[in-house]
């Protein structure tokens, strides 16, 4: 549009439509969908599950509760939701309420139409200006979505009984947008009720005074599962006036969880080095929190987020880097001996089934660390024949490895040790110092989980005979 319609009649006479908020997502949708464009490109791993019932509840027009544990994606998803708005769409001048030029709600806006007609005065609202967000906690009140009588407007001589004197909460002041409720069955029994009469009946009263407001609104909601099925925190005529009740997951598989993990991780700048990280480094990250959602020893309910991957991903990199920055290395790769790194930054993203003298948090975790380092290394030795002549080299001698020693202090094992430089192909790595030390790691640890090599820590160091 080149030029903006400034008053009503100039709104009018542009021939310009003002659709409700759902037609208009419905209309943008299509039109994504007839282009071919992604609906969320960041978020991987919904494309089958997920977002095809999203498309669906936008094409019929229906409110949504997405269902699932921490750390899915729910509140990304619901934020994205903004871009299937138009870029900006016009307001009555001054309407607290985003009141449509057309047909305004409020009496403000009634008011002021009925005074001016086609010369009352618009403005264009962005997007993301159309969006609100409000995380339930058992103190949030029906003054905070709903609105409240302001004692300054009755000071200044207004009526109870007028409109005017209601200071509008949240949820009026996204008409014509979309609202979203994070953790919905936190919210206090009495304030729910109030949130579905405004979802459909479009009742509002405030301290005694009713009013109808026929707001135009797309209400989305989050909620731990067993929260809004098991414990009855939510009552059953809200829960009734969500149309769509969307599930949520994990990724699904190992290659998800890494791409995940990748695209969100913190990545800072560096002078002076790289970070390689090789496949099966990633791969073992991916696993520990693969693992540790089959745990029967972690509390499966709470869930394990993928925000675990992420943060163990970072706590390795950094714990690398810490080592390449002390000797002077250009290039920084983690390696197993950097692992013990991970355990404090999983122990705050897992919550145990019970606590005892035989079980504590580092520990849980530990073992959950071995068998994804055990998976990933079966994965790519399916068979331990291939480390035969590897596995015969420790007969009359042993090999030690740091987390502080240098890379190039592997290269020498690799040339003593018979079909470690072999198996080390078969990682599909770069043949650089940093990486072979860290493809030197990863296979003698194999073997230890694997019962062909012992272990043992001694000064510091990890030796395997």
């Amino acid at each position: 549009m080149k030029h903006k319609p400034r008053t009503i009649g100039e709104l009018r006479a542009s021939e310009y439509r003002v659709l409700s908020v759902k037609d208009e997502m419905r209309k943008n949708l299509i039109h994504r969908m007839q282009s071919g464009q992604e609906l969320f490109p960041e978020i991987i791993g919904y494309d089958d599950t997920v977002l095809p019932q999203i498309e669906t509840s936008i094409l019929a027009g229906h409110d949504m509760i997405f269902l699932g544990e921490r750390g899915q994606a729910k509140t990304r998803i619901i934020r994205a939701l903004t871009n299937l708005l138009d870029l900006e769409v016009p307001q009555i001048k001054g309407s607290e309420i985003m009141d449509n030029p057309y047909s305004p709600v409020s009496k403000f806006g009634k008011d002021i139409v009925a005074e001016y007609g086609d010369e009352t005065e618009i403005t264009w609202v962005p997007r993301d200006i159309r969006y609100g967000e409000k995380l339930a906690t058992p103190d949030v009140s029906i003054a905070d979505l709903i609105g409240e009588v302001d004692p300054i407007k009755v000071a200044e001589g207004r009526y109870l009984s007028d409109e005017l004197t209601i200071h509008f909460g949240l949820i009026p002041r996204c008409n014509r947008g979309i609202f979203a409720i994070n953790e919905l069955p936190d919210l206090a029994e009495k304030v729910q009720v109030g949130l579905f009469n405004i979802m459909e009946e479009k009742d509002i009263q405030i301290k005694g005074y009713k009013i109808r407001l026929a707001l135009d609104i797309c209400i989305v909601s989050t909620a731990n599962p067993e929260d809004y099925t098991n414990r009855g925190r939510i009552i059953t005529p809200l829960k009734d006036r969500f149309q769509a009740h969307i599930r949520t997951h994990y990724p699904l598989t190992r290659e998800i969880e890494t791409m995940i993990m990748l695209q969100e991780s913190r990545e800072p700048e560096r002078d002076g080095y790289s970070i390689t990280v090789p496949k099966f480094i990633n791969e073992i990250l991916a696993e520990i929190t693969f693992q540790a959602r089959e745990s029967n020893e972690i509390n499966q309910l709470s869930g394990v987020s993928v925000r675990t991957s992420i943060a163990n991903y970072e706590s390795l990199i950094a714990t690398a880097e810490k080592r390449g920055i002390k000797m002077g290395e250009r290039e920084v790769c983690p390696r197993i001996t950097d692992f013990p790194s991970v355990i404090s930054s999983t122990m705050g993203k897992i919550e145990l089934e019970y606590m005892g003298d035989d079980m504590t948090e580092r520990g849980v975790v530990e073992n959950v660390v071995k068998k994804a380092i055990k998976t990933v290394f079966d994965s790519y030795f399916p068979t331990l024949e291939v480390l035969s002549d590897v596995v015969a080299n420790f007969e009359n001698g042993y090999v030690e490895v740091s987390d502080t020693m240098s890379s190039k202090d592997y290269l020498a094992g690799v040339k003593e040790i018979k079909g470690l430089g072999k198996c080390i192909d078969s990682l599909n790595i770069k043949r650089t110092p940093a990486q072979i030390a860290s493809a030197v790691e990863f296979i003698l640890e194999g073997l230890h989980l694997s019962n062909k090599l012992n272990k043992e820590k001694i000064k510091g160091k990890i030796v395997f005979k």
